[in-house]
Order: C-alpha cells, then sequence, then structure tokens
C-alpha cells in the first residue's frame, strides 16, 4: 500500500467493479425478509445539490447498513421528469423539454454514481417516459370508473407567470409553491380527482402512523384535511327561491348573527344584487379577482366589502339581515358563505366596525356587562343572551339543542365538514401526461379504451412563449375518433398535475418493465409498502398526502394490499450556509462536484452524515470537511500500518491480557455504539464520532502477542464492517487488501457482546452552569456522593465558582454532571 490515500483512483475502481458484478441488484425472494429503502425521487433539473446529497447519503447508509444485517433490500432510483421547469428552461434555451431532460438525467446520473450509492439502476425509471405515462393515464380511467374524476367549471387558482392551475395544496402563503407568483382565483373547467370521498379515512389512519412519522407531519395533514363539526344553516333571500347555505362550528351565536356574507365568486354574487347596486358590486367581483389569496385572507389584510342591497333572513329568529360580499371570503372553503357574527369573531368584528353593521352579544362571561357594546370580540364561552328559548343556558349545552331544533324544523343540521377539497389535475401546461380523455358531440366524455394507452405526448412541437401550451393548436393530437361510435371527436388538451405522476412511483419500482398492471400483484405484496421513506418535510401536504389517497385507492381497485404507502418516514434538516437555504440567489451554493473532487465521496459522506443528525438542517461548514477527510485519511494510514504485518494473522484460543481485553472492550463497544446509534436512534453523527474515539485509541494500540494480533485484526476487519454504510469506496478497498474478495454489503454486520462493552472506568462531563469545564475519569461503579465530591475538588471546577455558593448539583447516570451556583 502506497503511504499517500489516491481517493480517485480507489473510488472509480469500486464504483466500475459494483457495476459490473450489478452488487446491488434486487431479487424478491420469499424466503427472505425484505426491506424497501426509498428517497423521494428527484427532478431533473441537471445537477444535484447539496440537499440531494444529504438524502442519497442518509439513504445509502441505511441501505447497507440493513443489506449487512440479513434484509433484501430494494434501493431504487428515477426521475420525476414531467413539469414547468423543464419546459420554461427549454424555452429559454431554445431546446424541447424532452431534450433537456433527458440529457439532464444522463448528468445527475452520473454525478449520483460518484457519491457511491448503491442503487438497483436496472429499475430506473422517468416519469416522461411512455412506459411510465401509460400507467399513470391507466389509473385515471381507473379513478374515471370509479366515479372519483369528474370535470366542472369552477373558480380555481391561477398562477399568471406559471399560465397554469394549482391545487390548493399548491398554495403557499397566498403564492404558487414552484414561483411564489400571487395567486389569484379564475373560473376555468377543469378534471379533478374526488379526494375528499377519503377525508375520513385519511384523517383516521393518522392515529396508524404515529410514532412512525414525524409528528409535525402528522399534524400538518390533521390540519389540512380539517375536520370540525358544526352546522349547515339555510339564510332564505328576500325575493328569491334560492338561500344561502352557510357551514358554522358556533350554531350557538346565531341569534348574534347581524349580516351574512359571500366570496366573490359565490354563484349567488352576480345574480342577487339590486338593480341599483349591480354595478358597484361587479366593479368590486372584478377588483377582488385580481387580489392573490393572501392579500386577501391574511391576518394583516384589509377587510373589504360591498353591501348587495338584499337581505336574507336569519332561520332562528326571523330577523332580516344584510347580505354582503368581502374579499376575505373564498369559494373554496366551506360554502362560500358565512353568517357574520361580529360580537363573537375577530374577523367579523373588524368587518362590522369598519362599515357600521350593528355588533350584538349573544354569548356572555360571568361578570359581564350584556348590553354594553364590545370593545373587542369574545370567543370564549358564557351564558347565553338575546337567543330566544336558549337564552340563559350554557353556550356548550346549547349547542346540541340548537342543532335539534335546526332538524326538527327542516331550517340546518349537524354535519362535518373538512377543510379538504377535491384535487383539481388539470394543467394548462405541455410538458406533461396527456389525460386520457376524448369529447364527442354525440356520445359526451368518453376515456380512451385501456388497450390504446398511452395517449402519447407528441415531441414534434414547438413551444410557444410564456408557457402557453402548443397542444390546444395541435390538429394531428386533437383530431381523433370517438371510442363509442367512431365519429369525429376531439382529445382533452390539459395535462395532469405533475404530483399524479409521484403519487404513485413507488409502486413501479416494485415492477419496472411490468406490461400488464402498474406493477404486478405478486411484486406488490412481496415489497410493498416502503419500509423506510426519506425526504423534505415541504411536501406534507402535498407529495406525502396524495401518495396517501392514492394508495388507498389502488388498494380498494385490489392493486395492493397495505393500507399505508410509507411505514416509517424520516424528514432530513435542510443544507444551509451563511445562515440561510442554498440558492443560486444568495451566491451561497456548494457544488458537490467541486467538493468531491477536492476532499473524495467518502470525505463528503462523512461531513454529510456527521455534521448534524438527519432530522435538523445542516449548517456547511468548508472547515468541516476538511476534518472529514483528515479522519479518512487517518483511517488509510492505520489499515496500511497494520494490514502487511496482520494479513495472515489467523484466530487465535490464546487468552488475552488485561492489555488485549481493553482491545476486545473497545471493540464490542464500538459495535453496539454503531449498531444502536444507527438502528434505533438515527443518529449517524454519534456513530461517525465512536468511530472517530476507536479510531484514536488503535492509533495508539500496539500488540504484544499474536493473542492480542489476531484480537487486533479482528477489531480491525470489524470497523471496516462498521464503517461500511459511510465509507463505502476506501472500507471496500482496505477488506480486498487483507485479501477478502467479498461484496461489503453482502457480509455479516458485526455482533457485540454485551459483558465485553462494560468498562473499568468512565468519562464524566463536568460542567458549571452548563458550561464545560472538566473531565473525569472515575471508577464505573462510582458513588453520586464520590462523584459530586471530586467534581467540587477539581482545579479548574474551583476556579469557575470562584468562591461562590453550590445552589444544586444536577447529575445524569454515567455521562454528566452540572454544577449551578
Amino acid at each position: 500500500m502506497s503511504g499517500k490515500y489516491d481517493f480517485k483512483t480507489v473510488e472509480a475502481k469500486w464504483q466500475n467493479e459494483w457495476s459490473r458484478r450489478k452488487a446491488d441488484k434486487a431479487v424478491r425472494d420469499p424466503k427472505r425478509e425484505k426491506f424497501y429503502l426509498l428517497e423521494m425521487f428527484p427532478y431533473p433539473s441537471g445537477r444535484i445539490h447539496m440537499g440531494h446529497v444529504r438524502n442519497y447519503t442518509i439513504g445509502d447508509l441505511l441501505s447497507r447498513f440493513y443489506r449487512m444485517n440479513g434484509k433484501n433490500v430494494l434501493h431504487p432510483m428515477g426521475w420525476d421528469a414531467f413539469g414547468m421547469p423543464a419546459e420554461n428552461a427549454a424555452i429559454e434555451k431554445k431546446s424541447h423539454p424532452a431534450k433537456w431532460t433527458f440529457a439532464n438525467i444522463d448528468a445527475m446520473r452520473g454525478q449520483i454514481k460518484a457519491l457511491g450509492i448503491s442503487y438497483d439502476w436496472d429499475r430506473e425509471i422517468a416519469t416522461c417516459h411512455p412506459g411510465y405515462y401509460k400507467w399513470t393515464q391507466w389509473l385515471f380511467v381507473q379513478f374515471y370508473k370509479k366515479g372519483l374524476a369528474y370535470r366542472k367549471k369552477t373558480f380555481v387558482n391561477w398562477c399568471e407567470k406559471c399560465a397554469t392551475v394549482l391545487a390548493n395544496e399548491q398554495v403557499v402563503n397566498g403564492g404558487c409553491w414552484r414561483c411564489d407568483n400571487p395567486v389569484k382565483q379564475k373560473e376555468q373547467i377543469g378534471w379533478f380527482l374526488k379526494i375528499t370521498d377519503y377525508a375520513e379515512e385519511l384523517l383516521d389512519d393518522l392515529e396508524y402512523l404515529k410514532g412512525k412519522w414525524p409528528d409535525r407531519v402528522l399534524t400538518m395533514q390533521r390540519n389540512w384535511i380539517g375536520k370540525s363539526y358544526g352546522s349547515r344553516v339555510v339564510f332564505k333571500i328576500d325575493g328569491f327561491s334560492e338561500g344561502i347555505e352557510v357551514f358554522t362550528t358556533r350554531p350557538d351565536t346565531l341569534y348574534g348573527a347581524t349580516f351574512v356574507c359571500l366570496a366573490p365568486e359565490h354563484k349567488l354574487s352576480k345574480t342577487i344584487p339590486t338593480q341599483d347596486r349591480k354595478k358597484e358590486v361587479d366593479e368590486f367581483i372584478k377588483k377582488a379577482a385580481m387580489q392573490d389569496t393572501e392579500s386577501r385572507t391574511s391576518d394583516d389584510a384589509e377587510k373589504l366589502g360591498i353591501f348587495t342591497g338584499r337581505y336574507a333572513v336569519n332561520p332562528l329568529n326571523g330577523e332580516k339581515v344584510p347580505v354582503w360580499i368581502a374579499n376575505f371570503i373564498l369559494i373554496e372553503y366551506g360554502t362560500g358563505a358565512i353568517m357574520s357574527v361580529p360580537a363573537h369573531d375577530t374577523r367579523d368584528f373588524e368587518f362590522a366596525k369598519k362599515y357600521g353593521i350593528e355588533i350584538r352579544k349573544v354569548i356572555v362571561p360571568e361578570g359581564d356587562d350584556a348590553e354594553a357594546q364590545p370593545d373587542e370580540a369574545y370567543t370564549g364561552d358564557g351564558m347565553m343572551h338575546n337567543s330566544g328559548r336558549f337564552s340563559g343556558m350554557p353556550n356548550r349545552e346549547a349547542i346540541p339543542k340548537i342543532n335539534e331544533f335546526l332538524g326538527e324544523n327542516n331550517i340546518g343540521q349537524a354535519t362535518i365538514n373538512y377543510r379538504l377539497r377535491d384535487w383539481g389535475i388539470s394543467r394548462q401546461r405541455y410538458w406533461g401526461t396527456p389525460i386520457p380523455v376524448i369529447n364527442c358531440e354525440k356520445c359526451g366524455i368518453q376515456t380512451v379504451p385501456e388497450e390504446e394507452l398511452p395517449v402519447i405526448l407528441p415531441t414534434d412541437v414547438d413551444l410557444l412563449k410564456g408557457g402557453k401550451s402548443p397542444l390546444p393548436g395541435l390538429e394531428s393530437f386533437i383530431n381523433t375518433d370517438c371510442p363509442k361510435c367512431g365519429g369525429p371527436a376531439k382529445r382533452e388538451t390539459d395535462t395532469m398535475d405533475t404530483f399524479i405522476c409521484s403519487s404513485w412511483y413507488f409502486y413501479r419500482f416494485a415492477s419496472p418493465r411490468c406490461e400488464e398492471l402498474p406493477a404486478s400483484k405478486e411484486d406488490m405484496d412481496y415489497w410493498m409498502p416502503v419500509d423506510r421513506y426519506i425526504g423534505g418535510i415541504e411536501h406534507a401536504v402535498l407529495h406525502l398526502l396524495y401518495a396517501r389517497f392514492f394508495n388507498k385507492f389502488c388498494r380498494d381497485i385490489g392493486l395492493l394490499e397495505n393500507k399505508e404507502p410509507f411505514e416509517k418516514l424520516l424528514t432530513q434538516g435542510m443544507v444551509i450556509k451563511d445562515g440561510a437555504k442554498m440558492s443560486k440567489s444568495k451566491g451561497n451554493v456548494v457544488d458537490p462536484d467541486y467538493i468531491m473532487g477536492r476532499y473524495g465521496a467518502d470525505s463528503t459522506r462523512v461531513f454529510i452524515l456527521f455534521a448534524s443528525p438527519p432530522e435538523r438542517d445542516l449548517d456547511w461548514d468548508d472547515s468541516g470537511v476538511e476534518g472529514a477527510y483528515r479522519f479518512v485519511t487517518r483511517l488509510y494510514r492505520l489499515f496500511n500500518k497494520w494490514i502487511p504485518e496482520l494479513k495472515e494473522i489467523r484466530e487465535s484460543s490464546g487468552e488475552l491480557s488485561k492489555h488485549g481485553e481493553e482491545l476486545r472492550r473497545w471493540r464490542h463497544h464500538t459495535i453496539k455504539r454503531f449498531t444502536i446509534d444507527i438502528r434505533d436512534r438515527l443518529h449517524f453523527n454519534t456513530a461517525i464520532s465512536a468511530g472517530m474515539e476507536l479510531l484514536n485509541f488503535l492509533s495508539n494500540f500496539k500488540p504484544e502477542d499474536d493473542t492480542e494480533k489476531a484480537e487486533l485484526k479482528g477489531t480491525l476487519v470489524d470497523f471496516i464492517k462498521l464503517l461500511h454504510p459511510i465509507i463505502p469506496h476506501l472500507t471496500q478497498e482496505l477488506y480486498s487488501r487483507f485479501g477478502i474478495d467479498a461484496h461489503l454489503t453482502d457480509e455479516r454486520w458485526p455482533e457485540y457482546v454485551e459483558e465485553y462493552t462494560a468498562s473499568d472506568t468512565i468519562t464524566i462531563v463536568v460542567q458549571v452552569r452548563g458550561k464545560l469545564r472538566a473531565k473525569l475519569d472515575v471508577p464505573a461503579d462510582i458513588t453520586e456522593e464520590d462523584l459530586k465530591k471530586m467534581a467540587l475538588e477539581h482545579e479548574k471546577v474551583k476556579n469557575a465558582l470562584d468562591g461562590d455558593t453550590v445552589k444544586k448539583i444536577i447529575v445524569v447516570p454515567g455521562r454528566l454532571l452540572n454544577i449551578v451556583h
């Protein structure tokens, strides 16, 4: 072995060898326990970034670890390849999205292989390939057959910059999830999937995922689904047969409703205004439509409204209340109409004060003057007041009685409402999966017959400026025959939301070349669900919710058995630099190619895994990468020193000296630390820390006889195995130099013997007011009193206390002592 570690040669050597051997190929084997490991697949932007590096390195560590622990691991990779970025980039570069996308895939595949990630590349997929999107279209047809795909005209979220509709889940703080452009409401015909039919099950099964998914993700999904108990009540309108239906979670405040508000997009907003108000109302509606969602609904946004000239009748007391149109009411939430109770709702209070509308108390807390005008809305509990037969009752007791009264008199009913709305999947862009629908004037809407799928997205098109799709003007695509009557018909020209493609891709990895179904039942029954899924928390109410919906539907049509697609979820933090997420605009991007070219893939992996626990953000630090490189280099030098001497050493049955027992203790202690930190805690940084401690010990260890040499060789071989999931290239090289011709991930993970992990001494960290002041090497069985005494007598601790009185001493057994003064 040479004195200098040539990481470029070693890494290229083993990447080529693993590829030649197909060392990471997964094969279904019913006799073995499977482990399906998956990172969220990337969009092929052309270059991987440090967020990708972190994601894939975490996944690769777990893949190698579980293979070494006997699991049959499926670890695939693919590309979420449809979408607007490819289209926009192609327009800018005067290229075609297909050409741009596949070139990017080639480049990114090379970068990922250079990291040494152990993917089964025979299972690679791309969602823009006809062999894949055939089954995306097939799934749409199944939704349509079951009545869960439908077309309607409604107000939708519109991003002017992206020139397309967005689903509710894709509107983030009033802006487009991709470009942050303000989102507006626009009336349009589009296709929807009835995700609301699964709202209750999607909510209930979050309980199954408790303890398996991060609580934060479960909370975000629970809040997005937004189940609420309340009442639906109809306010009749003078002179109209149709009333205004509102949903309220507070039927106890019905007597305090002094006006009703409609969303500008509500179907009644344009029809009920009186003639003298119509012009002003129409102008208000037009202005409201130009506002983005955030400026209409945020807490500090100005609440604007206009009176329609009409009055509605409160069904409980028969009182006529004015009907207003307000900018803060959105059509997609509830019924698009609310009853407004300004005395008991902060937003309604602000609106009523602005426009001089009556404010009437109907719930009064103990000690409050029921007749005094309020200075602010009261939203708590109290006694019913000004509420007819219910006056004098505690408001919570009155709610079921009011609901009962509403039902008996056919003026309303208790009901459950969901914040979740059906998923609008139509997109007015070119680079996406064509919706497999044909429109016939005679037969109406027809789905493309399954045997004629896929409907191929034409690639011989010129992209139009502003992102406008060329498909509506492409006669060769539009004109077709009706599958029912054979007459002339037109194809649907909208494409599907790209989140459709990613809602089922994990099935395709199980059977990437299946030609009968999205994946064979046999493969699905074996591989699904995904045992560990890794990705960003930003997908909590986008991809993760949609994937759960698809899974429940696919279970219902018999494709699979499992109730949830992802058994356990790991949401890794972002990679940040200079206190901000890496981005070109901030000028703080770190190029993975540069880092790997300078320090090697193994050193890059060590830093990524060591710098922070996976669930937390990782703050990039150049000196940290250099430290990781020094660690890898020290490993090489240690093995370079011992392999020639120990290579031919065989196991010894001789008894170990105390010196040798210390080596054995370090060996088994380190195996235990690695095993628990990776398998149970997912704290890879502390596992690496244990490896650094072992390296320090081994650097000073000198065997005194053949028995100790045999123990040292066994320790070094085990050390290679422990480090392999983290540092795959160097460890594979060192393993081969020991004369072992085996792929390390096919070897068994080392086992520890508990009795060998015990230490005669332990190191206790001593802090004074949380600051490190000393480290004490003490007997493992030291009493707490003796430990406190030793700490207080330490010179550095005395200096830190500077004569102050000790208030208390906190002891964490086996680890830490903190003195508070």
